[in-house]
């Protein structure tokens, strides 16, 4: 097969899949967050801005992580859909290496496990998450920032764009995510 057909395949395999980060070149591997504590990471987190994704289509998404055993996350995702409905679902996050807590793998359903990397948390008010995945000659990015609460300062955002800018992330594709209390009132019932 020539190289044109395998870079073609590669590209529509990646697409059939949903991808809409998608760049060249293999996925980075930038530092996590270190000493990462999963008992002060469990509880509520609300999204403040993500790479889009072909799964998470609403606003006032939300997580709620739940410790089940020792390097074992529950997750619940939560979020408000254009036509009123609250969509959620449950998976669960594993530490691949008790070395590395801060790189999990996140599954839901039956789909097969994604990277879940905590590249920078102060567990009270800001997380910064990171997943890529190779498909031959290009990368799928995924990535969050999170706030325990419905807004996150300017400040901190920068900040955060800034370690994903280092990485190569490019953060002018993120999207912010409408936490306003009154329109995601139906979420937070």
């Amino acid at each position: 097969m020539k190289p044109v057909q395998v870079v073609a395949l590669t590209l529509l395999s990646v697409v059939a899949i949903g991808a809409q980060v998608l760049r060249l070149g293999k996925c980075p591997q930038p530092a996590v967050q270190a000493n990462f504590d999963a008992n002060r990471y469990i509880g509520k987190w609300y999204e403040i801005h993500k790479l889009p994704t072909s799964f998470q289509k609403g606003q006032c998404a939300t997580a709620n992580y739940t410790l089940l055993s020792p390097g074992v996350i529950e997750v619940l995702n939560t979020e408000l859909l254009d036509n009123g409905t609250v969509n959620a679902i449950v998976g669960s996050a594993k530490v691949k290496d008790p070395a590395e807590p801060a790189k999990l793998e996140v599954s839901f359903n039956n789909s097969p496990p994604g990277p879940y990397w905590v590249l920078s948390t102060d567990y009270d008010g800001h997380s910064l998450v990171y997943g890529c995945t190779d498909y031959g000659l290009f990368r799928v990015e995924l990535s969050w920032i999170l706030s325990r609460k419905p807004t996150l300062s300017k400040e901190t955002l920068e900040k955060l764009h800034a370690i994903l800018y280092s990485v190569g992330v490019s953060v002018e594709n993120m999207v912010p995510t409408n936490q306003d209390e009154t329109y995601c009132s139906p979420v937070n019932q």
